[in-house]
């Protein structure tokens, strides 16, 4: 079956409000690391998840722009909770987090260059290949660039989707972050997106930081995002689109009111497209 609609990050402080209290949520994303665990709190809650919503899963470790070697152990843990609890997908972030064994915990950003490019998409076969299925890359929001760099970060991403046969989840947030960071037009982003590739949209906030923004997670989404988003839904149409909280995290309430905000912008533009 298909994915569609609207969805939430699946986070603690939500686990009871998601099972019990009415609400216009038909997805959940989840992520990965959170219950890559033999037991427990975590995984008793997503069995109990699992039986009532589709789920997709998102993961902050797979480091596919390192230089390290593929990590094949964290893969089969990947690859069991996905038989375990059925995702439609699994995605991770096109960037490096760690080097020589050590995990920095963060989502760095790569040399767009055609050496990095050919080394990006034979990790993203090898990875493929342990996981049995295509995966999902998430852009991700920047705060420097690389001098060195060759081309821009949709033609890079593109082109990883492209010749890696893999697809893409957008989070329109971080193109808005990265576009004000850099000083570019984020329409040229939306615009250079192989459509057939784009399978997820992501939405968040950020911290405004005089100027300089900074993906924080923890903020409602800004106008101007949402503006992109609707231009992102006239372009690709109907993708699944979910929001992330991840700090300053409200009542489950609250996110259901901006996705239902989501869920009318899309709706928006299919009747006008109709």
């Amino acid at each position: 079956m298909q994915l569609r609609g609207f969805g939430l990050g699946l986070r603690t402080p939500h686990y009871e409000a998601i099972l019990s209290e009415p609400h216009a949520i038909d997805w959940l994303e989840v992520i990965t690391e959170n219950y890559l665990v033999p037991g427990g709190k975590p995984l008793h809650y997503l069995e109990r998840v699992r039986e009532r919503f589709p789920l997709v899963m998102h993961g902050v470790s797979l480091s596919i722009g390192s230089t390290d070697p593929i990590d094949f152990e964290y893969l089969r843990q990947v690859r069991a909770l996905a038989s375990r609890i059925e995702p439609h997908w699994i995605s991770d972030h096109l960037c490096w987090t760690g080097i020589d064994g050590r995990n920095l915990h963060d989502l760095l950003p790569l040399p767009y260059t055609e050496e990095a490019l050919r080394a990006v998409v034979a990790r993203v076969a090898q990875v493929q290949e342990a996981l049995g299925r295509q995966i999902l890359l998430e852009n991700v929001s920047s705060y420097l660039t690389f001098h060195a760099s060759e081309m821009t970060e949709w033609e890079f991403l593109r082109e990883v989707a492209l010749r890696a046969d893999c697809n893409i989840l957008l989070d329109i947030n971080n193109i808005y972050v990265s576009s004000v960071n850099h000083g570019f037009d984020a329409t040229h982003y939306l615009h250079a997106m192989p459509k057939a590739r784009v399978r997820q949209f992501h939405l968040a906030g950020h911290s405004d930081m005089d100027g300089h923004l900074i993906d924080t997670h923890d903020h409602p989404i800004v106008p101007p995002v949402w503006e992109l988003y609707s231009q992102a839904v006239a372009q690709f149409g109907a993708v699944p689109t979910m929001i992330e909280r991840d700090d300053n995290i409200p009542e489950l309430s609250e996110l259901v009111a901006e996705l239902d905000v989501a869920r009318e912008l899309a709706a928006r533009h299919t009747r006008q497209a109709a």
